[in-house]
């Protein structure tokens, strides 16, 4: 089989940082069993740490976001090295225009179509509306009047998101209708959607969705604060893992209802959905890829399952096979957002290593370096830590250290 590996991400193999550890394709695909080419662009390159000997091509683009650009470097990989069977794409970022080049090249694997389903946010509430699995109430921002009709209806808030995206970005929370239609007249209306604003904590479930959409694999895990706090006002945000309990187990049924509606098979996923004062469950959205953040270390670490390795065993061996379970475990993870006045240098900063015994992991940048502002759930933010333990004693930590972390930086000269 010939396999080509769309790759974005960098590796960090010295120093503290564990991004993109869990993704190793070196490992995780077999490059003597499979012919194995590289699309990248310079940081994706940085990724790329088979043996070069057993690598068949490796191609380099500026933008792997430029159809064009991608279909010529597939092409080039073909003439090279022969047809192509897989197209792989584990970013958030490259899983839609994969999609797009699959169909254009005749590549086998999921059409623009069938990724709509689990990336654009108007296709994935109608299908799980369709399925009698409750939703917000929605509405395509397409037409100016037909938005302000729906707020009107709906009543404030309301939430504007773009209909495709990652993480909180391009959300807004809309108090009121003069700011709706102050934003709307700053957008591509065509790319948005407005959505009825749901009261409770944030749930999510990241897990593994078999062949047949059954679920071998899932954890369920409640925010600490939310994504669009984190993005939209510099917040902390972190997470605990849910021990059993009787809403576990109806979040569990919640995620089964919520892939199957989605016809989502043989991928992980990351669903998020809210639990109102009435113990009600209501869909917010669905990715048929990793949940970002601290969550694929976590969920090794705590349950000895690797999402990557099961997505790309199912992509490239036709089948994946998670780790036998035991126990009830536990764990976190707290992200605290850059300080404003970025670029600045850091002066001192927090260590929540030796106070916490739940601490596993702790990044923080160090005394000298200069933070650059930018970047996702990835970057070098104030702190990232992730712990493990009992639920409650995590979650009490985490806001712990919430409450107690520290970072001061100054302005870089002139």
């Amino acid at each position: 089989m010939h396999v080509v590996v769309i790759n974005r991400w960098p590796r960090f193999l010295e120093g503290p940082r564990w991004d993109f550890s869990m993704g190793r394709f070196e490992e995780l695909i077999d490059h003597e069993r499979h012919q194995v080419s590289y699309l990248v662009d310079a940081v994706g390159a940085t990724g790329v740490l088979a043996d070069p000997e057993q690598i068949a091509d490796l191609v380099e683009v500026e933008d792997l976001n430029d159809f064009e650009a991608l279909c010529r470097a597939v092409r080039k990989i073909t003439d090279r090295v022969g047809p192509v069977d897989r197209l792989i794409a584990v970013s958030e970022a490259t899983i839609g225009i994969a999609a797009e080049v699959r169909a254009a090249l005749g590549i086998p694997g999921p059409r623009p179509e069938d990724v709509a389903l689990y990336r654009n946010k108007l296709r994935m509430k109608e299908a799980v509306a369709a399925a009698g699995i409750r939703a917000p109430r929605f509405a395509s921002c397409e037409s100016a009047e037909s938005t302000v009709d729906f707020a009107r209806a709906t009543g404030f808030p309301l939430i504007l998101k773009p209909v495709s995206g990652a993480g909180s970005r391009g959300v807004h929370r809309i108090e009121d209708e003069a700011e709706l239609t102050t934003l709307l007249d700053q957008i591509d209306t065509g790319d948005y959607e407005l959505e009825e604003y749901i009261e409770g904590p944030i749930y999510h479930v990241d897990g593994f969705v078999g062949e047949d959409s059954q679920i071998p694999f899932m954890a369920v895990s409640r925010y600490i604060n939310d994504c669009l706090s984190f993005e939209a006002a510099g917040q902390p945000l972190g997470s605990v893992v849910v021990q059993a309990s009787p809403l576990r187990s109806r979040v569990e049924e919640f995620a089964r209802k919520c892939v199957a509606a989605l016809n989502m098979a043989s991928m992980p996923f990351h669903l998020e959905l809210f639990v109102t004062a009435a113990g009600d469950l209501v869909f917010l959205e669905i990715a048929g890829r990793i949940g970002g953040a601290e969550v694929p270390y976590l969920t090794d670490k705590l349950f000895g399952v690797n999402l990557f390795e099961l997505w790309l065993d199912a992509l490239c061996e036709g089948g994946a096979t998670v780790p036998p379970q035991t126990g009830d475990p536990s764990g976190g993870w707290l992200i605290i957002p850059k300080p404003d006045g970025l670029p600045a240098e850091v002066v001192s900063v927090t260590s929540m290593r030796d106070h916490f015994a739940t601490v596993w992991r702790e990044l923080v940048p160090t005394p000298g370096e200069v933070m650059q502002p930018g970047g996702s759930y990835d970057a070098v933010h104030s702190g990232r830590f992730i712990l493990t333990g009992d639920e409650s004693a995590v979650e009490e930590d985490i806001r712990k250290i919430i409450a107690g972390f520290r970072i001061e930086t100054a302005p870089l000269p002139e």
